[in-house]
């Protein structure tokens, strides 16, 4: 981000439903895989509308040792994550534990902390951190996710990763500061990025994901819309990549993508060539997310539990409004082990593709800044 760009203050947090609440923060669900650290758990993000905003990830990037320190999840939670074939909000991890008492089985306690985030460049050293978020990007397909890291890490002037912010003695300010070294490569919790399609178009990786998007999409007329978008329209789209832990603080989703689409209006006039300058001139935005599709029609409408029936679930929030905007849009299977969730047993994860106008992104940042401030 060029000097003197500031980000708005982030937006006051939203609540959500009872039956949202169950499927995004239970720790049992398939949604919330946290790579876990040794220090207390974090607080919820419910209670973190006196959170920092985030600091300009241009301005911290100047203070060498601001991100350098930051505490490590350990190695034992990240191999159980690996081991996880789990939705896009899998890759979303959570932010809260909660212990049961051993005396009452029907009360829980919950230790939080004061948890701050700040917005960072990408940097070959957060490798690990966001090869764990995108490791279920294109489902179990077997495919080149080394090359796609690395497309992500070295584009480095649009594109952010979120880490804890440091206090002032320069630790992270969620716990203590690992012993295990000062690499800060796996203590990622969100990732936004956006790749042209054309200017990657030679890279194993994109070609990879191409040919994932042809397999799985059935209908005809749909995929002739997006062959054309991956091969002759290629140039002026761009495939917009956010992947974030599930209790992830709601309340600085719109400012991700705020500084994604800042930094992209800003790259078509500071990037060094005119080449490099029309490549982030998009026309169009492709997204690839995963949502919930009930299996069957609910039998008999609950007026008490009416989220219950709902017969999509968006485990991003910003997912539906996407949807609404996009100009076509499908769904497929996903074929990785399915949430052994009881609030899930009625539904099946599905991958969604869509399409959405670049000149429509003014009205989803306002509908998603609206939405997180309800």
């Amino acid at each position: 981000m060029p000097a003197g760009r500031k980000r708005p203050a982030p937006a006051p947090f939203a609540g959500f439903s009872t039956f949202a609440r169950s499927l995004l923060f239970s720790p049992a669900s398939g949604f919330s895989r946290l790579p876990l650290t040794n220090a207390p758990a974090a607080k919820p993000h419910q209670e973190t509308a006196g959170m920092r905003p985030p600091a300009s990830k241009r301005a911290k990037q100047a203070e060498p040792s601001s991100d350098e320190e930051e505490e490590r999840p350990s190695s034992d939670a990240e191999a159980d994550s690996d081991g996880d074939g789990d939705s896009d909000s899998d890759s979303d991890s959570s932010l809260e534990c909660s212990s049961s008492d051993d005396d009452d089985d029907a009360s829980q306690e919950m230790e939080t902390v004061q948890a701050d985030f700040a917005f960072f460049d990408p940097k070959p050293t957060d490798f690990h951190g966001v090869r764990l978020l995108l490791k279920t990007y294109l489902d179990s397909k077997p495919w080149d996710l080394t090359g796609f890291v690395d497309l992500v890490l070295e584009q480095t002037t649009v594109g952010t990763v979120v880490k804890m912010a440091e206090d002032e003695d320069g630790e992270a300010n969620g716990g203590d500061k690992s012993d295990e070294g000062d690499d800060d490569d796996e203590d990622l919790f969100g990732l936004i990025t956006v790749l042209n399609l054309g200017r990657y178009g030679e890279s194993r990786c994109i070609k990879d994901l191409k040919e994932y998007l042809l397999a799985v999409c059935g209908d005809k007329d749909t995929k002739k819309k997006l062959k054309s978008l991956l091969e002759e329209k290629a140039s002026t789209v761009g495939l917009l990549v956010c992947r974030r832990f599930v209790n992830f603080p709601y309340e600085m989703v719109p400012k991700m993508y705020d500084s994604l689409f800042d930094e992209v209006s800003w790259a078509t006039e500071d990037e060094p060539t005119q080449e490099l300058q029309d490549s982030f001139r998009f026309k169009q935005y492709l997204f690839l997310v995963r949502i919930l599709e009930r299996k069957t029609p609910p039998k008999q409408k609950s007026k008490n539990n009416k989220d219950e029936d709902e017969p999509v679930i968006y485990p991003k929030l910003e997912d539906e409004i996407l949807r609404e905007l996009s100009t076509w849009s499908f769904t497929f299977p996903i074929r990785a082990e399915q949430s052994a969730q009881q609030e899930l047993k009625n539904y099946k994860e599905m991958g969604l593709v869509m399409c959405v106008k670049a000149d429509v992104i003014p009205k989803f940042r306002k509908k998603l800044e609206a939405l997180v401030s309800e």
